[in-house]
């Protein structure tokens, strides 16, 4: 059986469709399972990362895990797989970790926390490493649907944005492929693009006008307090001056794995232009 975590995160929602699809034993854990909108016949069970108590009854029975990377008590995670005889876990890390100032960063360490503590275990370990999800642009929903410009302080910096479709179907075949499983993957996007070109695809795919208000890091950090960390945004913003004017390297990692090029940016926002719409 297959343990999904963070079930109602973008990824682990459409993983737990292929896996349902293909008829595969699966369970989803969720902070929330009763807010879980899961294809029939699918169970859920109570799955708290922050929460070691909730760890043994969701991994009972369990032989692989689809894990989203929360450090808060992952060598109890780690512990409590072991002792339920899982034989495989997927981390879903990030790109960051690559960063050669990645144990500075708070972002970066706490995916290597969860790296090191999954490998360092006798658990067979298969790690992915997307750079920049597309979804990321979700934060943008709530100003270009009340018609207000985008806060950005770097709108030229580059990103490779990745469809989490794609990274489903990644994480499946790795879940399903042992030919696949035990080793690293770095995942991106098929493109490099800046968020102005973004916005740009965005105001294609929703018919309207989107505007951007270049704002400083500090005026960006104040906007956002109330939804991001300091730690987290002071990441966020050195990710993003580094790569600001310098498109950034791309894997053909996605195709290699599902067979397909991966989605375009202009895919995600045509999938998502309703939740941008006035």
């Amino acid at each position: 059986m297959i343990l999904i975590s963070g079930g109602r995160g973008a990824v682990a929602t459409q993983l737990t469709a292929l896996l349902a699809a293909h008829g595969l034993d699966l369970r989803v854990g969720s902070t929330e399972p009763g807010k879980l909108e899961l294809p029939q016949g699918i169970p859920s069970i109570k799955l708290d990362l922050t929460d070691p108590a909730t760890f043994p009854d969701a991994l009972s029975g369990i032989s692989s895990v689809f894990l989203y990377a929360e450090s808060a008590h992952i060598t109890e995670f780690v512990d409590a797989a072991v002792a339920a005889g899982v034989q495989h876990i997927v981390v879903l890390s990030s790109a960051a970790v690559l960063s050669p100032d990645a144990e500075r960063d708070h972002l970066a360490k706490s995916h290597l926390d969860v790296e090191h503590a999954v490998r360092d275990s006798s658990i067979s370990t298969t790690i992915l490493r997307p750079g920049s999800f597309a979804g990321n642009a979700s934060a943008w929903a709530w100003p270009i649907k009340s018609g207000r410009p985008v806060s950005l302080p770097f709108p030229g910096s580059y990103n490779d944005p990745i469809h989490e479709k794609d990274i489903a179907e990644v994480a499946f075949a790795v879940l399903t492929e042992p030919r696949f499983q035990q080793q690293e993957y770095t995942l991106s996007g098929p493109e490099s693009l800046t968020f102005a070109e973004q916005l740009e695809q965005l105001a294609a795919a929703t018919d309207q006008t989107i505007t951007i208000n270049r704002v400083t890091p500090d005026e960006w950090k104040k906007e956002m307090a109330e939804y991001i960390p300091e730690l987290y945004a002071d990441s966020l913003l050195d990710w993003w001056k580094s790569n600001d004017g310098k498109p950034v390297a791309l894997t053909s990692t996605v195709e290699e794995l599902t067979g397909h090029p991966a989605r375009t940016f202009a895919d995600w926002a045509q999938d998502h232009a309703t939740e941008f719409k006035h």
